[in-house]
């Protein structure tokens, strides 16, 4: 995806630390079937795939199994059958090219900002105490959350936390990014702004998205394409291709109708997945 937005003035110190891995990755989901504990299936042969640097959203009722999928694309849970790759690796929860940013940010409160965004470093050993600083400093200045590395996570408000738990995934530089409905609990103004920011960060950064919601507005305002779940074991029920013109400004975007026709479209399919249930 290229969003057309411009860079931030951190932008360069991030780059900076930006390596091979900088950029999207692909993925696809080949025949995969999964049910908990062998009961009711969730999937049977599902397929989804993405191209690198593609943003999709993810919607469908409650119980079509979207945090299923991100859990069986980040190697969390193993499908039963068929097969799930990254840049054509079989995914494990391991790779470098994978991050995941849950419902709520799971901040630790007995860390600062900063050593809960350089944990991740910490655990990789994989560079000396003063550069997970600096890189950790770099991925906060990407949120806009550079004056707040010394605050504690009670300290923060509900929009500056996810915002950190952002830089904590980000700094890892994943290359597929997991997003489990990131901003539901915020309040409508404090969505939007993230909701915009986010698209920065995306065209700053290219990483492929795959982000669940329930919002349909949402979906349409960041996607690329909406992927719409039946209810389980159905898979995938629809697919919709998002040709709003980048970059994209909430207020300016929802004026135009081609916004309310792919919102409605989308609302009278999950209306038929629904009424057909």
């Amino acid at each position: 995806m290229d969003c057309g937005l411009p860079t931030s003035p951190s932008s360069s110190r991030f780059g900076a630390f930006s390596g091979d891995r900088s950029g999207g990755a692909a993925f696809h989901v080949d025949g995969v079937g999964f049910a908990y504990d062998g009961a009711h299936p969730v999937f049977r042969s599902l397929a989804l795939s993405a191209r690198p640097g593609e943003f999709v959203a993810l919607l469908g009722p409650s119980g079509c199994g979207k945090t299923t999928l991100l859990n069986l694309l980040s190697g969390f849970l193993p499908p039963d059958s068929g097969r799930i790759t990254i840049d054509g690796e079989t995914v494990t929860p391991e790779m470098l090219a994978l991050g995941y940013v849950f419902q709520s940010p799971q901040l630790f409160p007995w860390l600062d900002v900063l050593d809960n965004v350089r944990f991740g470093l910490r655990m990789a050993g994989r560079l000396p105490d003063a550069d997970q600083r600096d890189k950790a400093m770099a991925a906060l200045a990407l949120v806009g959350l550079e004056a707040a590395a010394g605050k504690f996570p009670h300290q923060l408000s509900g929009g500056m936390q996810q915002r950190v738990a952002l830089a904590r995934a980000l700094v890892l530089e994943p290359r597929l990014l997991l997003m489990d409905e990131p901003f539901a609990a915020l309040d409508a103004i404090t969505r939007a702004t993230l909701n915009e920011e986010l698209l920065r960060l995306c065209g700053q950064l290219g990483q492929t998205v795959l982000f669940i919601t329930h919002d349909v507005e949402e979906a349409v305002f960041l996607a690329d394409r909406v992927v719409l779940l039946g209810i389980a074991p159905a898979g995938i029920h629809s697919e919709l291709t998002i040709d709003l013109p980048r970059p994209r400004r909430l207020r300016e975007t929802r004026r135009l109708q081609r916004f309310t026709t792919l919102t409605d479209t989308l609302l009278e399919r999950i209306s038929a997945i629904v009424a057909a249930a």
